[in-house]
């Protein structure tokens, strides 16, 4: 009992951290303050989304990664993918449920499926590693490798969210529209056919079937926007892979003795920067939930059992799965990472993409201030459950 009150009370600081920061941001955008109003926060969000975010990124993964450890993180992108397919069923099922406006269901089904991989484990991780007498060991190693774990984890959640999340609520946020068929003139209709009616008819069918196949398929090839695949946080990660997997560039750049480690230096100190300011953007967007929107109740209460309940369960199942069939190593610190991918709250990334399609960004918000509002219940209570169940 003991112990377990000491981890409690070890996972409960960083969200304390996240909610003094968060409430910095809260007040920094109220009318009497203005200092994070709706503009001033749209602009702090590109220059997170352009230059924070990517250098974050770049420097956390290129520092840390190497080809052995890659090969020991191998189960890490097949896990952060599973937390989004499997969000994305359980968004699904509260869209059949709730039945929201049919602009709306892109936002519900991303905000299940993309979890904040982010800022979240980065200020949860070193602030576990700091605690005397965690569970995983000596703090200075406990840091280093859980912010290899957690770059890895960012980078691959970031090349997600711009490739299948954004492509599906793009999809999803606008019902398609069907062109009518085009009516092609026949000269030669007034010649008797030498085919029976029925076999006409059943060629016709076929046609039209395939015709609108084929229609689908334009529709959603025009919705699905390719370039997003290579936004900057994405190309950051990829240039990160490669200073890290090859030897002679990680020698140039990477370590204390590197020729060009200003380099280096230059990108983690502009990515520190990313942290704060994601984590004040959301206190800012909060004040815009609460001054409401449309959305239904029982839309947002389905997101928080989705996000809160449901898919932390299923972490539990597939990684402790994994463990048990050597798919994962041994190590605590580790597994507690690929668990706590799927109990974070949804990526701040929705706003933004909310605000680039121009649709739901008020009951983004609003979804936003009550997963936040209780991450702090959930961010203290399976972190807690986890640690007790690695350790």
């Amino acid at each position: 009992m003991v112990k377990l009150l000491e981890l409690f009370i070890t996972s409960s600081k960083p969200v304390v951290e996240i909610l003094l920061i968060t409430s910095v941001g809260f007040y920094m955008a109220l009318d009497g303050v203005n200092l994070l109003g709706q503009d001033a926060r749209k602009y702090l969000n590109n220059i997170v989304f352009y230059v924070f975010s990517p250098s974050l990124i770049g420097s956390r993964l290129a520092d840390s990664v190497t080809y052995e450890s890659l090969v020991k993180m191998w189960f890490m992108p097949v896990n952060v993918l599973l937390t989004f397919i499997i969000g994305s069923l359980l968004g699904w099922i509260v869209i059949v449920i709730t039945k929201p406006p049919s602009h709306l269901r892109g936002l519900i089904l991303g905000c299940c499926a993309a979890g904040n991989l982010g800022n979240m484990p980065l200020i949860i991780i070193p602030a576990v590693c700091k605690e005397k007498g965690g569970p995983f060991g000596d703090p200075e190693s406990c840091q280093k490798y859980g912010m290899g774990y957690v770059a890895l984890s960012m980078a691959m959640g970031s090349i997600y969210i711009w490739t299948y999340v954004y492509n599906l609520m793009r999809v999803l946020s606008n019902s398609p529209v069907e062109t009518p068929p085009s009516v092609e003139s026949n000269d030669d209709s007034y010649k008797v056919p030498f085919i029976s009616s029925k076999e006409e008819e059943e060629d016709n069918q076929k046609a039209g079937r395939w015709e609108k196949v084929k229609r689908r398929l334009v529709s959603l090839s025009e919705k699905v926007n390719l370039k997003t695949i290579f936004a900057p946080s994405t190309i950051a990660a990829m240039i990160a892979l490669v200073i890290g997997l090859i030897t002679p560039l990680r020698k140039l750049i990477i370590g204390t003795e590197a020729p060009l480690r200003v380099l280096q230096d230059s990108v983690t100190l502009v990515g520190d920067g990313a942290v704060p300011a994601m984590t004040m953007i959301i206190g800012g967007n909060l004040l815009k939930g609460l001054r409401g929107s449309g959305m239904k109740k029982s839309s947002i209460i389905g997101v928080l059992v989705a996000r809160y309940i449901l898919l932390p369960m299923s972490g539990v199942l597939i990684v402790r799965g994994a463990y048990k069939l050597d798919l994962v190593t041994s190590e605590p610190l580790y597994q507690f990472v690929l668990l706590l991918q799927y109990a974070v709250p949804p990526a701040m990334n929705l706003g933004t993409i909310t605000q680039l399609f121009g649709t739901g960004e008020s009951e983004c918000s609003v979804i936003m201030l009550w997963t936040y509002s209780l991450a702090s219940i959930s961010l203290t209570v399976w972190p807690t459950f986890f640690m007790w169940l690695v350790a």
